[in-house]
């Protein structure tokens, strides 16, 4: 890892989730990564000025944000961070986006909208070198990148079936994975095929899918929601990617229960908690998030990530291969 550097913001909640994979990179792989800040201040009139006290000349950059950050600051804060980066002479630029904001919008689902996945592809990708993200909204999204400017989109769920079953899975003898929506059916079975993979060594384990159909009158509100497939008598467990509101989750752990779900898990990668989480720990018995948005418990299990955004670092870098993270 010669002329490598991890960059954040040091005022920022991805400063500590940097140290953490340095520190993964030092422990497992024998390394050590320098972990360098970049100083972020305003104007008066509230601009944003950056300035990276360190030399960075001939080193490979990875910055890290800050996913707690509000969209617009996160996506202007990577155009600077990138326009700072390539005038200083660094050797390569890559960014580390643990959530990447405006991936909801990644179609014209009616007239006069924009796509914003892809207007943020436009704007960050020139003079990137790679981006690692995380369990994006959409995974056709990567076609909005150039072919030149590898896009890694990495899945969380090989750190939560290990949490799950270390923590939960003995006293689970029949367990449903439920997908909150049609566009979630990949994430949900990704996830189920591992929970199948590991009931090898469980015998007497039995695990199957459900999917809830809904449509919805407006964003954030559902007309109708319908279950298909049986969770009587069962665990079950809601795999999502984001957590804004909470609402569509709650309503769907109430239709769980009506249908004599045992107990309602869930887990989302992306825990935003826009309300707040009071209404969610009421509907659900364990609420599960990642830390890709840095988050305090509060009564939510938090699952650290940081290894494997650490190890897509140290493979992208070494030439060596991220899918095998999946295997």
């Amino acid at each position: 890892m010669k002329d490598v550097v991890l960059l954040a913001d040091s005022k920022s909640k991805a400063w500590e989730f940097a140290k953490k994979i340095q520190d993964y990179i030092l422990k497992t792989k024998g390394e050590f990564v320098p972990l360098q800040e970049v100083s972020i201040e305003l104007f008066n009139n509230g601009e944003i000025d950056m300035y990276v006290p360190k030399n960075i000349r001939k080193k490979d950059v990875y910055f890290i944000h800050d996913s707690s950050k509000e969209p617009q600051k996160w996506w202007i804060e990577l155009l600077l961070i990138k326009d700072l980066l390539l005038s200083s002479s660094a050797e390569s630029v890559s960014f580390v986006l643990p959530d990447m904001f405006y991936s909801r919008k990644d179609r014209k689902d009616k007239s006069r909208v924009p796509i914003s996945a892809r207007a943020l592809a436009d704007t960050i990708s020139p003079g990137l070198k790679r981006i690692i993200t995380m369990d994006l909204h959409a995974s056709q999204i990567q076609g909005f990148y150039p072919p030149q400017l590898p896009l890694d989109n990495l899945y969380s769920f090989p750190v939560v079936v290990k949490y799950l079953s270390e923590k939960y899975f003995r006293n689970m003898n029949k367990l449903v994975v439920v997908s909150p929506d049609a566009g979630g059916v990949g994430r949900a079975k990704s996830f189920l095929g591992r929970l199948e993979r590991l009931n090898n060594n469980y015998l007497g384990k039995e695990f199957s899918f459900a999917l809830i159909s809904k449509t919805r009158g407006r964003p954030g509100e559902i007309d109708n929601m319908q279950l298909v497939g049986d969770v009587e008598g069962k665990d079950t467990l809601i795999i999502d990617d984001i957590i804004d509101t909470g609402g569509t989750l709650c309503e769907a752990a109430n239709l769980l229960k009506s249908r004599g779900a045992k107990r309602v898990f869930c887990y989302a990668t992306h825990g935003i908690f826009t309300k707040g989480i009071d209404n969610l720990k009421k509907e659900f018995d364990v609420l599960m998030t990642s830390n890709t948005h840095f988050g305090e418990g509060n009564g939510v299990e938090i699952i650290d990530v940081s290894p494997l955004l650490a190890e897509a670092i140290y493979r992208a870098q070494k030439g060596l291969s991220i899918s095998m993270l999946f295997d």
